[in-house]
């Protein structure tokens, strides 16, 4: 299963490690997904994996 949010399309980004001696190696900086059940309008629930960011922003709106 990819590592994307099913709303923002968040996926993992890349970067550098860097240690004090400046030395520099690949990492990645996944999105902190969350499973969440959501309810569609014909009453059935589906669980969806959104960003905790993009949570946040749809409790804010309703």
């Amino acid at each position: 299963m990819a590592r994307r949010c099913a709303i923002s399309g968040k996926g993992p980004m890349s970067g550098n490690n860097v240690s004090h001696a400046k030395n520099r190696t690949k990492r990645r900086f996944l999105p902190n997904l969350r499973t969440v059940r959501i309810t569609l309008e014909d009453g059935t629930t589906k669980k969806i994996r959104i960003a905790a960011s993009e949570l946040r922003t749809l409790k804010k709106d309703s």
